[in-house]
């Protein structure tokens, strides 16, 4: 499940990743958009269901529905618009006190638009741990970070 406020490129990393594709258009993801991908962990085939759900400024105003029996989030969150942070940590603990079961992982996108030495650093002093900085334009880390949530959950 990737979650995040609207406009962070959840949908582009999943386009990038399932279909190695990657397109300056804008679509708003309305609702709920599944794709799926196998890949091979560890001598392991893995099939992977990937939720891309609408963005929401509050993780705690998507539906329900949608997060109930998810086994990993990718929390999505864009270097170039700091309110797609700035309760980041507040969001994380949300989705790990209400699906402790769940793996989190958290990524930057469009880190191709940025001084990433300057974010990090910044990052650091908010007390924010980011696990990926990804670019879905370039492809940089996207394969990584699915295989890493991928992973967790085995």
């Amino acid at each position: 499940m990737l979650v995040g406020h609207f406009g962070v490129g959840k949908s582009s990393l999943v386009r990038r990743f399932v279909q190695n594709t990657f397109s300056d258009n804008y679509i708003v993801t309305i609702g709920v958009h599944i794709l799926k991908k196998e890949i091979r962990i560890d001598a392991l085939d893995m099939t992977l269901i990937i939720w891309d759900i609408e963005g929401k400024d509050d993780i705690k105003k998507v539906r329900p529905s949608y997060l109930l029996g998810t086994s990993g989030f990718i929390y999505v969150i864009d270097p170039t618009r700091i309110h797609t942070y700035e309760h980041f940590n507040d969001e994380i603990n949300f989705i790990k006190t209400n699906y402790p079961n769940a793996k989190v992982i958290s990524v930057s996108n469009k880190t191709d638009l940025i001084n990433l030495e300057e974010f990090q650093e910044s990052l650091l002093q908010k007390q924010i741990n980011i696990d990926y900085f990804a670019s879905a334009k370039t492809g940089n880390e996207v394969e990584q970070l699915f295989h890493n949530i991928g992973m967790k959950m085995i």
